[in-house]
């Protein structure tokens, strides 16, 4: 589909909106075969800045004005020239977004907006830029206060835009060197400081094949890599030390635990959903988890394909979706529309043992204490040297609870007995699914890793017992 035939503010339902949102934010001018594409590049500029009059369409929104307005800076100091007609683009662009900051909104948002307008302070010389970069500085130090945890996570609880913002804050760190001596030097070294706490989280929420685990929405090839994270941070003199995880680490103001061994990868959710006052990219996932076993992904959440509003966004960000249980058929958290979410999950009464070498985490959520009977989830993991025992029970009275464990499209399933599943792996490793207590069944369910790619997979769905709960060992 060429650009002659969908422009850049079409009919909408020519593509979604989040593709125009993406077309508007110029990513290929930084993409690594932007050099060879420099040609075709300069007329997309003029095109955009002749067909998109100042105000009208998508792109004119702020969110994607922002990325715009890093992404035309970014091209000009790969050693690109930009047009006089794209230099005063440009700076209508920034003093367009200097008054519409979403203040509404927040949140990642807030602190791109911010971005822009200290990248536009730096790159012009004026009386106004100087006011832009004075307001985006002042944004972005008070976020990076708000929405950058102790451990080091991003607030949103989301692996994909915590890597989207470590890179606009070494994106910062970037720019502060081109231009030295503007922003002081503190400022700069506790940026640097931040983005080091940010890598050793996003170290913790990777999975050995170098790909992040899937908590609320979060996608593979949206946002930078951690390999890629870690040598742009190099480059800045910043420098991950962090090789060896220890066998539990417990991300403990974010919300999530590593259990690590020579074979063996769990990450387990036991986090709020989000900030209270922000949490459009939360999932009902409270208690979910994620395996990887022998370097390969085994158990996975379902990711997202999609923001739209419909069934395909509902079923993405429902508990079934997800490595956890299922109560009454509902959600443990009440997510509906695109990003909006009702009553929520709070995770409770955690507790991390080890006993003779053996971690046992145990933890609850009250996500379903709205309904009679206020049933209580909670969940119980045993990590042994070469198994794991996941237990589920529910606290209180409930009609149905389904614990459900999703399996990687390479992974293959056979029936070894009536209470065992024999799994082939792609590296043809073998491991056997042991349901020691509750009826299960194999059903078909979807597996998102990248935005617009859906695939059928199998999915373990286990129910549990309304005395004893549900029980599965994971055998290697």
């Amino acid at each position: 589909m060429t650009l002659s035939k969908i422009g850049w503010n079409g009919h909408k339902d020519s593509v979604s909106y989040l593709w125009r949102y993406n077309q508007h934010y110029f990513d290929d001018l930084n993409s690594t075969k932007a050099f060879e594409n420099r040609n075709l590049h300069n007329e997309l500029l003029q095109t955009w800045i002749d067909e998109n009059k100042i105000g009208e369409g998508v792109g004119w929104e702020p969110y994607p004005t922002s990325l715009r307005i890093v992404n035309w800076i970014k091209w000009s100091y790969a050693g690109n020239r930009l047009s006089k007609s794209c230099r005063k683009s440009l700076f209508l662009q920034a003093r367009w977004l200097n008054k519409r900051i979403e203040w509404h909104i927040l949140g990642n948002h807030l602190f791109v907006n911010a971005k822009a307008l200290v990248f536009s302070g730096l790159f012009f010389s004026s009386f106004e830029s100087d006011i832009w970069l004075k307001k985006g500085l002042k944004i972005i130090n008070h976020e990076l206060k708000e929405q950058v945890l102790a451990d080091g996570g991003n607030f949103e609880r989301s692996p994909m835009y915590h890597a989207m913002f470590l890179e606009d804050v070494l994106d910062l760190i970037n720019i502060s060197q081109i231009y030295p001596k503007i922003i002081e030097v503190l400022e700069v070294n506790e940026w640097k400081k931040i983005s080091l706490k940010m890598l050793n989280w996003l170290v913790t929420m990777t999975h050995p094949d170098g790909g992040i685990s899937f908590f609320n929405d979060a996608s593979l090839k949206i946002a930078p890599n951690l390999n890629d994270l870690k040598k742009y941070a190099s480059r800045l003199g910043v420098y991950c030390s962090w090789q060896n995880l220890n066998k539990i680490t417990h991300l403990k103001d974010s919300g999530y635990i590593r259990l690590t061994s020579k074979d063996t990868v769990l990450i387990f959710d036991v986090a709020p959903i989000g900030p209270d006052y922000i949490p459009g990219h939360a999932h009902a996932d409270t208690l979910s988890f994620e395996l990887s076993l022998f370097g390969e992904r085994l158990i996975v959440n379902g990711g997202v394909s999609e923001y739209s509003i419909g069934s395909v966004r509902e079923y993405e960000r429902s508990t079934k979706a997800h490595n956890t249980v299922e109560i009454n058929n509902q959600n443990s958290s009440e997510v509906w529309g695109s990003f909006r979410v009702a009553r929520r999950a709070y995770p409770f009464d955690l507790k991390i043992n080890e006993f003779e070498n053996i971690p046992d985490i145990t933890c609850s959520h009250d996500g379903y204490k709205r309904f009679p009977g206020k049933p209580i989830h909670k969940r119980n993991l045993k990590f042994y040297k070469n198994s794991i025992i996941i237990n589920d029970y529910i606290e209180g009275l409930f009609e149905n609870a389904y614990a459900y464990f999703h399996f990687h499209p390479s992974i293959k399933i056979f029936k070894k007995s009536s209470r065992e599943w024999k799994i082939e792996m792609f590296n043809g490793r073998k491991v056997v699914f042991n349901i020691k207590r509750g009826n299960h069944l194999i059903k078909t369910s979807y597996y998102s890793p990248e935005f617009g790619k859906r695939i059928k997979i199998k999915c373990l769905k286990v129910a549990l017992d309304k005395k004893n709960g549900s029980c599965i060992q994971v055998i290697w």
